[in-house]
């Protein structure tokens, strides 16, 4: 089988849908992989690199759909790539179709493209094995992008930052960081912010999973459930704000109103993960990697989608170890045969053939289910469109 690997084209996003590494994997099983010239330099990766590993470099991103059977992205495509799709090819990718243009389904339909949604495939645990990586990245970095906006004048003109150490100093008290959602991005940022010594406080919707979480960090993590009365308190005593909802076939709920953010001390951040999937807080809105942050009810949002980006390497290298084994599995048996021996797959199918096949986001878009999945099924029954 073919596979091609695109550059990415997004402003600032630097991360590429497969490795070197993951290249030799797919060119030892005896499949064809072509990489666009420098697909890999964000990540530290140049195209010798790739072709050591068995990769043919092309020049242009439209000969790296062209060539491909299968079209392996981190990115959703842009409206410059509609237009290069090939007609019956599978693209893998993190399409958040909930909350892309509609001229991206409209574009995957029109091509008769199956469309495989990394962040949609789910093990029968519930466990999504393509997220759950670029998750643990994000929850990680949480500190990172906090501490940096908790320094004096790092903030927007005419706003300082409130100038605060992370772990405070003896008679100084650390960062109170208030985390939303009991998730992986919330357990990895709740660790990561424990590590730097601030207070940190949780609230999650699952008792278990909190539980989870303060037994991992030993009791310094404080948890509450997320429920209204516990997030207007915890709210307004956050110097960060952390919103990291997930829920699993639907747009991120807003839990976070502008009330509460309204209640937030002047100059306080708020750091909104569930934006690729239309964010948990009400003032949100998606910004960039180049604009990564602007001011509400005088409170510092920073709510970049693609925030692994800036992280690249790391991150291309844990979504390729992760995706890897979907793509052997296509390309050594083809995607109703892979379906058949992971039924995980069978969840990350949001397209088939160009035709809705994925209940929850048919549901999300207001559309109608115009083809049935199900493994020990190739004929795959179609409905009425």
């Amino acid at each position: 089988m073919e596979f091609g690997v695109p550059r990415e084209i997004r402003d600032l996003e630097m991360r590429v849908g497969l490795t070197p590494a993951g290249v030799l994997a797919l060119t030892q099983a005896g499949h064809t992989v072509y990489v666009e010239r420098d697909a890999g330099l964000g990540s530290g990766f140049n195209d010798e690199s790739y072709r050591q590993s068995g990769a043919q470099i092309v020049y242009s991103t439209a000969e790296a759909y062209g060539r491909a059977d299968v079209v392996t992205k981190i990115a959703r495509p842009t409206a410059a790539e509609h237009r290069l799709f090939r007609p019956g090819q599978i693209i893998c990718s993190f399409l958040h179709l909930r909350v892309a243009s509609p001229d991206l389904l409209s574009a995957l339909s029109q091509h008769e493209i199956t469309a495989i949604s990394y962040e949609e495939l789910e093990e029968d645990d519930g466990v999504r094995p393509v997220l759950l990586p670029a998750s643990e990245v994000a929850g990680r970095m949480a500190p990172i992008i906090a501490g940096n906006l908790l320094r004096s004048g790092q903030s927007l003109p005419g706003q300082q930052g409130l100038g605060i150490l992370m772990s405070g100093l003896p008679g100084v008290p650390a960062a109170a960081i208030v985390i939303v959602g009991s998730g992986v991005v919330a357990g990895n940022a709740a660790r990561a912010f424990v590590g730097m010594g601030a207070e940190v406080t949780i609230l999650g919707r699952d008792v278990r999973k909190l539980r989870k979480i303060e037994e991992q960090s030993a009791g310094k993590v404080t948890t509450m459930l997320a429920n209204e009365y516990n997030l207007k308190r915890a709210v307004k005593f956050a110097d960060v704000l952390v919103g990291a909802v997930l829920d699993p076939g639907k747009r991120a709920p807003v839990l976070i109103t502008r009330e509460m953010i309204r209640s937030m001390r002047p100059g306080s951040i708020a750091i909104d993960f569930s934006i690729d999937e239309g964010g948990c807080i009400e003032t949100s809105r998606p910004t960039t990697l180049r604009d990564p942050i602007y001011m509400a009810e005088g409170v510092i949002h920073h709510c970049v989608p693609n925030i692994t980006s800036a992280v690249a390497r790391t991150t291309s290298y844990a979504i390729t170890n992760a995706a890897l084994p979907y793509l052997l599995a296509i390309g050594q048996h083809g995607l109703i045969s892979a379906i058949d021996q992971k039924a995980d797959l069978l969840r990350g199918v949001v397209l088939r053939q160009g035709k809705m096949a994925h209940p929850d986001i048919a549901a999300a878009l207001g559309k109608k289910i115009e083809i049935h999945l199900s493994p020990g099924d190739a004929a795959f029954k179609e409905v009425t469109r």
